[in-house]
């Protein structure tokens, strides 16, 4: 009787595993029909039960469970799958890049930045994450610019600098250089009515200008010698040079 027992429970352990195989046959396959319907919140909802049933182990489904999360403007869930694919070096560059987008769309600023320079770091030429700090940052750093907030349009700007590509990292260097100048340029401006009246305020507001303009020439300098044929870049150094 007791092998009987046993018999019976070791049949009902085998039914149980062809059942499991069986959903998560199912799970995988319907995941597919949706990927290939372009149905991609259906994909990461398949595909993320169909990967924990099988223990994370298919390194192609967690990618396209990344890309349709990606789609399915699931950030959070696309970092998580596009990490996986990295773990598992399953076409390393583009998950990278597609977690690069998906936090530069979740508006995580310091992950992005983050997740490009790792991206950078293990391969170093790869252009579709320089373009997409190239982008991102240059559009960031000309809002904050634009607001006033020139530390932090600074670091946005700076942020360029880790990329090989030398038209980005000129322009980058340009940007910081204009923005620098066209501030000290500004503050002079507003103080030189006051000059003979207040002479200690307009004495303190010229100080302010100068540590710009000395920036504003650090990095013109940068750009020039990063590309000599730079026309933007001496015209504003020929300026500052003549105000001397």
């Amino acid at each position: 009787m007791k092998k009987i027992i046993l018999l019976f429970a070791f049949c009902l352990s085998v039914g149980n595993l062809f059942a499991q195989d069986a959903d998560t046959n199912k799970l995988c396959t319907e995941g597919d029909a949706a990927m290939a319907a372009k149905n991609y919140p259906e994909v990461v909802a398949k595909y993320s039960e169909y990967l924990k049933l099988t223990n994370y182990e298919d390194a192609s489904r967690i990618f396209n469970c990344a890309f349709a999360a990606y789609n399915a403007k699931q950030y959070d869930n696309a970092v998580k799958f596009y990490d996986m694919a990295i773990q598992k070096n399953y076409k390393t560059n583009d998950a990278y890049v597609g977690k690069a987008m998906s936090l530069r769309n979740a508006n995580k600023a310091a992950e992005f930045t983050a997740t490009v320079e790792a991206g950078l770091k293990a391969d170093p030429k790869n252009a579709n994450l320089e373009k997409l700090l190239y982008g991102y940052c240059i559009k960031q750093g000309q809002a904050a610019q634009k607001a006033g907030k020139l530390e932090e349009a600074e670091e946005l700007f700076k942020d360029v600098l880790v990329v090989g590509n030398t038209q980005y990292k000129g322009n980058a260097l340009y940007s910081l250089g204009a923005m620098y100048y066209n501030a000290g340029a500004k503050i002079l401006a507003a103080a030189t009515p006051i000059a003979t009246s207040d002479p200690d305020k307009y004495a303190a507001e010229k100080k302010k200008a100068d540590a710009h303009m000395a920036k504003a020439k650090t990095y013109l300098e940068q750009a020039v010698q990063l590309n000599p044929a730079d026309e933007k870049s001496k015209k504003i150094l020929d300026a500052l040079n003549a105000a001397k």
